[in-house]
C-alpha cells in the first residue's frame, strides 16, 4: 500500500533551498497543526501550504507581512515599509525596506534586514563603523525634501500658505492642476483626510505613470484621482463640485474659466495660481477679474530658518579687562628687563676697553700664564655672569632683579570677584544662526474669491460692486502691484 501523500514531512531534495530559507519551514507550525487536526481540516489547510510551496518567488510567503502605506502609525520600522534616511541636513533620501539589499553611503553600509524591528527616529550606526543614519517616520514635510525631482516642486512655505488660504481641511474636495512631482499632493492628501478628496491632472504622460505609482505605494488611491488631461483645453472632469483649485501651470489663465465651472456656487469658494514670474501674475489677475472672481492679491513666501547651537558663554568684560592689565604688565616687566639687560651688556664692554687703556699706557705687555691666559685673569662661569647681571649698576637707576613682579589687588577687584562667583553665567548658553542658503526658488501666489451664484445675483440687481473689483472689463496695462503688501490693486 502506497504511503498517504500528506504524511510527508521534508521538502523534496531537488529543490535548491536550504532550511531555513524554504517556504516549508516557515509554515512548519501550520503543518504541525494541520496533522494534529481531524482530516478535513487538514486538508484544507494542506492545500493552502501546497499552494504557497508552488510560488515561485521566495519573497511571497505567509511570513512576510504586506507592505504598510505611508500613513501607517506604527512604532517599528516593517518589511515593505517606507522610511526616510537623514544622512545630513542636505541629504535625505526615501527607502523601501526590503531584505537582501543594503544601503551604501559615505557614512557606512546598513543592511535592510538590520533596520526590520527598529523604532522609526532611531540612529543606526554603520556596519564597517564609518557613521550613521536617522531612520525617520515619512510625513509629507519630509517627503517633499527627499521625493526625486520630476519637475520644480512646491516646498513648505508655499504649501503651508496655500493650504491655509484657500481654507483646505478635513471633508474638502479640491483640484489640482499640474501634478509635477506630488509634493502639494501628498501634504493636500494629508489635510483632507479619507473624508475629502482631491482631483489631480497631470498633461505628461510619463510623470502621471510615475505619480500613480506613487499614491498606490503610499495608500493614497482612495483619496487622490489623477488623470492625464491638458485642463487648458479640455476643462476639468468635474463640474461644480469642489470647494477650492490650485493652478500651477505655464499659463494659468487660460483655464481659470474652467476652474470656475468646477467650483461650487452654494457657498464662497477659493482659487489660487501659482507663477514664477510678473507677467504672468498680470495676465492671471485680468483672467479672474473677467471671470468674477473677487477679493484678487498676490503673496510672495520666504522662508529663513534658523539653527540653534549651545555654545559656551561669553567672557564677561571685566575678566577681559583684567586679562588685558595682566598681559600689560608682563609686557612692560619684559621690557625693563631687556632694557637692563642691554645697559649691562654695555657697561661691561666700556669697562674691558677702560682697561685696556690703561695696559698700553703703561707700556708692559701681558703675560700669559700657564694656562694660555692673560696674567691676573681666569675665565668667566656662566653662574658669574649671571649673578653679575643680578647686581646695581652703578649710574642706572633700574634695577634687575629675577623676582616676578606681583601687582597688588585693590578691595574692589575682590569685591567683584565674589560677586561673579556668586553669579556664576550658565555652562552654555543658546546661538541662533540663519541657514546661507533655503531651498526654494521665486514664486507669486495669486489669491481670489468666487461668491455664490445667489450673492452675485444680488449684487447685479442691485447694482453694486462685490470686494475687490472697481467694474468694467479689466487689463493688464491697467494692473499694478502694490509692493508693500504684495497685493494686486486694479485700477
Amino acid at each position: 500500500m502506497a504511503r498517504p501523500r500528506h504524511r510527508r514531512l521534508c521538502p523534496p531534495r531537488s529543490i535548491g533551498h536550504n532550511k531555513s530559507s524554504h517556504p516549508i519551514w516557515r509554515l512548519a507550525p501550520l503543518w504541525h497543526r494541520a496533522v494534529d487536526r481531524p482530516q478535513a481540516e487538514a486538508a484544507l489547510s494542506l492545500s493552502s501550504y501546497r499552494a504557497c510551496v508552488s510560488t515561485e518567488t521566495t519573497s511571497t510567503s505567509l511570513s512576510i507581512s504586506t507592505p504598510r502605506d505611508m500613513w501607517s502609525i506604527a512604532r517599528e520600522i516593517a518589511e515593505g515599509d517606507l522610511v526616510i534616511i537623514w544622512l545630513t541636513r542636505d541629504v535625505i533620501q526615501p527607502l523601501v525596506i526590503t531584505p537582501g539589499k543594503e544601503l551604501n553611503s559615505k557614512f557606512g553600509v546598513y543592511r535592510h534586514t538590520d533596520l526590520v524591528g527598529v523604532p522609526y527616529g532611531s540612529k543606526i550606526a554603520s556596519r564597517n563603523g564609518k557613521g550613521f543614519v536617522h531612520v525617520l517616520r515619512p510625513t509629507p514635510e519630509l517627503w517633499t525634501l527627499a521625493l526625486p525631482h520630476r519637475t520644480q516642486i512646491l516646498y513648505l512655505a508655499d504649501i503651508a500658505f496655500i493650504v491655509s488660504w484657500l481654507n483646505i481641511r478635513p471633508g474638502s474636495r479640491v483640484i489640482e492642476a499640474g501634478t509635477g512631482s506630488g509634493s502639494f499632493s501628498h501634504s493636500v492628501a494629508r489635510t483632507i483626510g479619507s473624508s475629502g478628496h482631491l482631483w489631480s491632472y497631470e498633461f505628461h504622460e510619463a510623470r502621471v505613470t510615475k505619480a500613480r505609482e506613487e499614491f498606490s505605494r503610499h495608500g493614497m488611491e482612495d483619496i487622490v484621482t489623477l488623470t492625464h488631461r491638458n485642463v487648458c483645453k479640455d476643462g476639468f472632469t468635474v463640474e461644480n463640485t469642489v470647494d477650492a483649485v490650485f493652478l500651477d501651470l505655464p499659463a494659468p489663465w487660460e483655464a481659470v474659466e474652467h476652474a470656475k465651472t468646477a467650483l461650487r456656487k452654494d457657498r464662497i469658494t477659493r482659487i489660487c495660481c501659482f507663477s514664477p514670474c510678473m507677467e504672468q501674475v498680470l495676465r492671471t489677475v485680468s483672467a479672474l477679474n473677467d471671470a468674477g472672481f473677487t477679493d484678487i492679491t498676490m503673496y510672495e513666501t520666504l522662508i529663513r530658518p534658523h539653527q540653534v547651537d549651545a555654545v559656551p558663554p561669553l567672557t564677561p568684560i571685566s575678566e577681559i579687562g583684567e586679562k588685558l592689565k595682566k598681559t600689560e604688565a608682563r609686557r612692560e616687566e619684559k621690557r625693563q628687563r631687556q632694557i637692563a639687560s642691554s645697559r649691562a651688556a654695555l657697561a661691561r664692554r666700556e669697562a674691558a676697553s677702560g682697561k685696556r687703556k690703561r695696559g698700553d699706557d703703561t707700556g708692559e705687555a701681558p703675560v700669559d700664564d700657564a694656562e694660555g691666559g692673560i696674567a691676573g685673569k681666569r675665565a668667566k662661569t656662566d653662574d658669574e655672569n649671571d649673578a653679575k647681571d643680578t647686581k646695581s649698576i652703578a649710574g642706572d637707576a633700574v634695577v634687575f632683579k629675577e623676582e616676578e613682579v606681583v601687582p597688588a589687588v585693590s578691595h574692589d577687584v575682590l569685591l567683584e570677584a565674589s560677586i561673579l562667583a556668586e553669579t556664576a553665567p550658565p555652562t552654555k548658553i543658546s546661538v541662533s544662526k540663519a541657514f546661507p542658503e533655503v531651498r526654494g526658488h521665486t514664486s507669486y501666489l495669486t489669491f481670489a474669491c468666487l461668491l455664490p451664484a445667489s450673492v452675485s445675483a444680488e449684487n447685479a440687481a442691485s447694482g453694486s460692486q462685490p470686494i475687490g473689483t472697481s467694474g468694467g472689463t479689466r487689463s493688464v496695462e491697467n494692473a499694478e502691484a502694490s509692493p508693500a503688501t504684495g497685493t494686486i490693486i486694479t485700477t
